[in-house]
């Protein structure tokens, strides 16, 4: 059967006057669905009419945030075009590939990224049109050409559950970049466990400023919240002082951020005068978040809570119940209301293994990866690669990923728990924890730190700081000092890389 495709028809046709956007870039312009469904019309007849753009064709977009960005989202829904969102931070090489990986036929972009674009071009043959956001450069039309589409009516289409909507790409921590295939039904299943268990409303509004080439910024709460007829703050990244004010005066219900985001907001010196009261939720997810930065928003009297989601499957998974929050800090919760979640090779409560998830908000596989699609979706169970473990309750727990477990003389260790425990230190800004060789153990923890500004850490301070907090087996048997740590594309720390620069020696 079918599947409601345009979500803008319909929530224009609904609610029409209800608040949908606000565009911080223009003056907190503020945009209705009727004037959004208006907006990805006129994009998608420009699209169809003038570019030729067809069902089942890529559009790519590299560009931060920005409305425009969401209009082509939409402008791909009603034709049945593939959005392919590029990810700004990788280099002219890694996104030459990624192009060549989906071969889309029309590539809009920001200026601010022209140089990257030009730097591609001639490796891109495939891209019939290049389009600019703002003023077009040699070679490039110009997005607003889209004010004097055609009124022709579009292409009638109708879309199975199946159909691609978006290829949205893997962080690339663990190797090449690979396309997860974001379904029409894939997406929807996502946004109706997002509202039924989070209980999101029409009065909810969102601050979106995770980057729109991540499943975080398109579908934590940006597309639930089309669906029940919420609000999106369309912020172009992530600014501390923006999220402070909005938070503050109550222009925002629900925030989400990845760890690297929150440590920030609490390093300010704004922190502890904002007014969290109004907030609905404040979400952590996209990696483990310290022990610490729970502590200090619930000394701040804020219900902070860290959810679980990856690429693949939704990315909202679970729920932690508000009597849970702060008895169980760091717990993900019970799983969404589509959602099945076990533990591969569980026995009984507590036990550590592989989280598989199945339900309607699992992709459709890899974007040509047959092999590996095979690999990762198996009888209908996606195996996610982290290791989680299940208490009595049925609140599950991330416990790491599986490839950065540490097994140090037969004895298992997981790096996030020993950086929950190091980051409660007064001295430490930022911590991962990784496993380096040894002739006796097999392996033993060491610890790349970020010193906070100011401060005297030393290797031996730190190691007594763990005296009575961390079994001897799991206390680093060495630590490094470092001035950054290095981090992927998604923002999480890039192990890979910190294994590669601090395993030997």
């Amino acid at each position: 059967m079918p599947i409601v495709h345009d979500w803008l028809a319909r929530r224009a046709a609904l609610d029409p006057d209800h608040l949908a956007l606000v565009d911080t870039s223009r003056g907190e312009r503020r945009i209705t669905f009727r004037e959004w469904d208006a907006a990805a019309t006129r994009a998608a007849s420009f699209l169809h009419h003038v570019l030729g753009v067809q069902r089942g064709d890529r559009v790519a977009v590299l560009a931060h945030n920005r409305v425009e960005f969401l209009d082509v989202l939409f402008a791909c829904a009603k034709l049945g075009a593939i959005l392919q969102p590029l990810n700004w931070r990788l280099s002219a090489t890694e996104l030459a590939g990624i192009l060549a990986d989906a071969e889309p036929v029309v590539l809009v972009s920001g200026p601010e990224l022209r140089s990257q674009v030009v730097a591609v071009r001639e490796r891109a043959p495939f891209v019939k049109h290049w389009l600019s956001f703002d003023e077009p450069g040699p070679g490039e039309r110009a997005f607003s050409e889209r004010d004097a589409a055609p009124s022709t009516p579009l292409p009638r289409v109708e879309l199975e559950p199946d159909a691609p909507w978006v290829l949205c790409y893997t962080g690339g921590s663990t190797g090449v970049p690979k396309a997860a295939v974001l379904t029409h039904g894939s997406i929807t299943a996502n946004a109706a466990n997002t509202v039924v268990s989070w209980g999101l409303t029409p009065d909810d509004v969102s601050l979106l400023n995770a980057p729109l080439f991540h499943t975080g910024g398109l579908n934590v709460f940006t597309l639930p919240l089309v669906y029940i007829g919420g609000a999106s703050v369309v912020c172009r990244a992530f600014d501390v002082e923006q999220v402070f004010d909005k938070i503050h005066h109550g222009a925002v219900s629900l925030v989400f951020g990845v760890p690297t985001m929150f440590i920030e907001m609490q390093r300010h010196a704004r922190f502890e005068a904002v007014d969290f009261s109004r907030l609905k939720l404040l979400v952590s997810g996209g990696a483990p978040c310290p022990a610490p930065v729970f502590e200090r928003f619930f000394a701040r009297g804020v219900a902070f809570k860290t959810g679980y989601g990856l690429t693949e499957a939704g990315p909202n998974n679970f729920w932690l119940p508000p009597g849970d929050v702060k008895r169980k800090p760091g717990a993900v919760g019970v799983p969404l209301f589509h959602v099945e979640a076990r533990i591969d090779g569980e026995q009984r409560p507590g036990d550590v293994g592989e989280l598989l998830l199945r339900g309607p908000h699992v992709c459709a596989g890899y974007w040509r990866r047959p092999e590996d699609t095979a690999r990762t979706l198996v009888d209908g169970w996606l195996h996610t690669g982290d290791l989680a473990s299940r208490d009595e309750d049925g609140c599950f727990r991330i416990v790491g990923r599986s490839k950065d477990l540490i097994i140090s003389g037969g004895e298992n260790i997981y790096p996030a728990e020993v950086e929950s425990i190091l980051a409660g230190h007064p001295d430490v800004a930022e911590v991962a924890v990784i496993g380096v060789p040894d002739a006796k153990w097999g392996e033993t923890p060491r610890a790349v730190v970020v010193p906070r500004a100011g401060g005297s850490l030393t290797e031996a301070a730190l190691l007594g700081y763990c005296d009575g907090r961390l079994a001897r087996y799991k206390t680093p048997r060495s630590v490094r000092f470092v001035d950054a740590l290095p981090r992927t594309s998604a923002g999480k720390v890039d192990r890979r890389a910190l294994a590669a620069a601090h395993s030997v020696g």
